[in-house]
């Protein structure tokens, strides 16, 4: 059979191709653009609340212990700028504009929630999660806390969202209902709290308008070496030897559950304790062992 090439037909493929090229290389470009992006984005961080600064008036709510996570919009990111890879419609009824919360699954369900979000591929999983909102970091135009979170009341009023929650607010009365909120939280097994100036703008990093509230401090080691246990831990874990960032090394004894005690840290693994001060030496004070820190990547 002959087949007959129409005049200007080949130019017709061959400019068709092209387009088809340009938009593949156009759709690579905003994609890398795009994760750059998010991975440059540097989100507000908060201090440690000292006890010294009177923050009545501010607004203040539970500390979730969560993994951190950005939305541009279209896509969810963690607070590293590493895409999250959940089902459809868990973001779904998310807004065209950036947010800032934590992917939660309720108090003391850190452990699943890591294990949720790390997986490549979406699963059902993610559903069992929440995504708590508490900060608008593009609102446009630019304003207070209390302009920002309005952004997102009015958004959720009218465009309810299944897997999507705004983090409730209160008001600090005085020093002794900061308190009073604190223990009833710690009491609900929360961790802490975060106070925040509601007239503060969005600044990137740490910022004195973000405080966390707790009765203690916590920070990260790496593990270096084991402490064989005595009594009923003879065989097993007594200590763990860890060094934190700044070189100084001493011994988590406490916190760990039996099987943790079976089945300790790896070396070199990242952990995450809890102290209250630290002794003269630098060491701190009555460090007690939380968790494997296995989000530091994200």
């Amino acid at each position: 059979m002959r087949h007959t090439i129409h005049p200007g037909g080949q130019k017709k493929s061959s400019l068709v191709a092209q387009v088809v090229v340009l938009g593949l290389a156009l759709a690579v470009v905003l994609a890398v653009q795009k994760f750059v992006w998010a991975q440059e984005h540097v989100p507000m961080l908060p201090r440690e609340y000292r006890g010294a600064l009177d923050v009545s008036g501010w607004w203040m709510s539970e500390k979730l212990d969560g993994v951190r996570a950005y939305w541009d919009g279209e896509q969810l990111y963690s607070k590293n700028g590493f895409p999250f890879n959940p089902p459809p419609e868990f973001v779904a009824e998310l807004p065209p504009f950036a947010l800032e919360g934590e992917l939660w699954g309720g108090r003391d369900t850190f452990v699943q929630t890591i294990a949720t979000v790390l997986q490549q591929q979406p699963h059902p999983g993610w559903l069992e999660l929440k995504f708590m909102i508490f900060d608008v970091p593009a609102a446009t135009p630019q304003g207070s806390f209390r302009t920002r979170l309005g952004a997102v009341v009015e958004w959720f009023s009218a465009n309810p969202a299944t897997y999507a929650r705004l983090v409730e607010q209160v008001v600090v009365e005085d020093p002794a209902h900061l308190s009073s909120f604190l223990d009833m939280v710690e009491g609900l097994g929360g961790e802490g709290l975060i106070v925040r100036d509601p007239e503060a703008v969005y600044a990137p990093g740490r910022s004195d308008s973000i405080l966390k509230v707790k009765r203690f401090q916590d920070a990260e080691a790496t593990a270096i070496g084991y402490v064989c246990g005595r009594g009923r831990n003879a065989g097993r874990l007594g200590a763990l030897v860890v060094r934190s960032a700044d070189g100084t090394e001493f011994k988590i004894g406490s916190g760990f559950t039996d099987s943790e005690r079976e089945n300790p840290p790896d070396i070199g693994s990242i952990v995450t304790y809890k102290y209250h001060g630290f002794h003269a030496s630098g060491i701190p004070k009555f460090p007690v062992y939380v968790r494997v820190r296995s989000d530091s990547h994200l």
